[in-house]
């Protein structure tokens, strides 16, 4: 294997070490081993891998054993500080600023390199605060939903890990306790603590150092949230996550660590078997899968997403539409015509009128879910919507499959039925001929901006976390 740069720069520095201890010049250890000493600066300035037998000689004359030379701790602080200059120096981040690296030289004192290092992790830092600009973001964004669906949204060594926690802390069946998840957690090493001044920035915050998950109070409204946050928490340590290097990784992680969490709440032989029974009944909803094992709507209908295609072989579309009509979140791969800008992204698009995800808001009855057909370009589908309120407002949930599929689920008898031809505009954009003819060059709408079209993406390597915050939270509760 050749060795790297900065090997070679770590093993000159030690034989220079050994060298000058000696009181040895290039030139005088060079005469001694057979070399120039010409040869002998290349080496010891990481230019040139010496051979074995070239190595053997100079331990042999600075009475060393070979393994010193070649050991990867360098000999003194004054080495540590110049190979990691070097490094620095030698890194994507610094070199795209097309800036000459500095010459290290003997005269250069340890000040300075500590300065010069100063500047390269304040560089470093704010590379990694900077993790992506937006449309980075929904491109990774994007990017995650394609790959998803090309597994068809399941993730088959989570389902086993989580299945292998539960049974480890004495889960059966039934709904989650908040007991099991605290044994969980213990068999982890960690303790949950609740506590009401949590930082506003963080759902939660892991003390690595003294096995503490601390999560928001345990009276807050729903057991569902607290149980599905601490599993978050204890499957970045099972699934050895690592600090995010950029947007991508952040996105891959927070995608992982709501599956672990949502495979623990609706484990996946149980569910499997809740559904197929349900298929085979003809009688597949959403809110009895929710009912069954004590979670939300929402986190129902995404779980299903995860085992209708692989267990039941049903294809299916997910949508979360908030109260304009703008996709919050989404899966389909059953075909449904998505709205999309133009680098494929689909969160933050409007839905068209005519699904039920936006229809459902018009409906008197918000406690059941609402059943319609909707005829689009690329064939008809089913949906199941349930709408319901937070403090941001009001949202919608749909579960969706093609015509064919429908029956497998209850509501498909359903008189309900709608046709939509978006993306065209003439759908439901674009005024009737009438009412444009009425209206043009007659109204001045004033615009609701909406503030997030200013909001720069959040900062950070956990983006949108503010480090003091968090940091001065854990002190407190040392």
């Amino acid at each position: 294997m050749t060795p790297t740069s900065l090997e070679l720069s770590t093993l000159g520095h030690r034989i220079r070490h050994q060298r000058v201890s000696h009181g040895l010049t290039l030139d005088e250890l060079g005469e001694r081993v057979g070399v120039a000493g010409s040869q002998l600066s290349l080496i010891e300035n990481g230019k040139r891998e010496p051979k074995l037998s070239l190595l053997q000689a100079i331990a042999a004359e600075t009475g060393v054993q070979v393994t010193d030379l070649l050991s990867t701790e360098p000999p003194n602080r004054r080495a540590a500080l110049e190979i990691e200059l070097e490094r620095a120096q030698h890194g994507s981040v610094f070199r795209q600023l097309g800036i000459a690296p500095v010459k290290v030289t003997k005269s250069m004192t340890d000040e300075t390199i500590e300065s010069l290092l100063g500047l390269h992790r304040e560089l470093q830092r704010r590379e990694r605060e900077a993790i992506a600009t937006p449309e980075e973001a929904r491109r990774a964004n994007t990017e995650l939903r394609l790959k998803m669906r090309d597994v068809d949204n399941y993730l088959g060594d989570i389902e086993k890990l989580a299945e292998k926690q539960l049974k480890s802390a004495g889960h059966v069946s039934g709904a989650l306790t908040h007991r099991t998840v605290s044994i969980m957690a213990e068999q982890l090493g960690f303790e949950l603590i609740y506590v009401s001044d949590l930082p506003h920035s963080a759902r939660s915050v892991t003390d690595l150092e003294n096995g503490r998950i601390y999560l928001p109070p345990a009276s807050i409204p729903g057991g569902h949230g607290l149980r599905s946050m601490a599993l978050q928490a204890m499957a970045h340590r099972l699934l050895g996550h690592q600090r995010p290097t950029d947007y991508a990784d952040f996105l891959q992680q927070r995608l992982e660590i709501n599956y672990f969490a949502a495979a623990c709440l609706m484990p996946e032989t149980a569910s499997v078997a809740f559904l197929a029974q349900a298929k085979k009944d003809r009688n597949l909803a959403v809110e009895d899968f929710r009912d069954a094992f004590g979670t939300t709507h929402e986190s129902a209908g995404m779980r299903l997403t995860n085992l209708a295609t692989r267990h039941l072989d049903i294809p299916l579309h997910f949508l979360r539409v908030d109260g304009s009509g703008a996709i919050t979140r989404v899966y389909e791969n059953d075909g449904l015509p998505l709205p999309m800008d133009v680098t494929g992204a689909v969160d933050g698009q409007i839905a068209c009128r005519k699904w039920s995800a936006r229809s459902a808001f018009d409906e008197q009855n918000r406690t059941t879910e609402h059943y319609q057909y909707t005829d689009t370009p690329a064939g008809t589908f089913w949906c199941s919507t349930q709408t319901g309120t937070t403090a941001e407002g009001e949202f919608s949930i749909t579960v969706g499959v093609p015509f064919d599929d429908a029956k497998w689920f209850r509501g498909r008898e359903t008189q309900k039925r709608a046709t939509s031809t978006c993306p065209d505009e003439s759908c439901c954009r674009r005024p009737s001929t009438d009412l444009a003819e009425r209206w043009t060059g007659k109204a001045w709408p004033s615009a609701r901006v909406h503030m997030q079209m200013f909001s720069p993406l959040p900062r950070g390597v956990f983006p949108g976390v503010d480090d003091n915050e968090v940091y001065e939270f854990l002190d407190r509760h040392m």
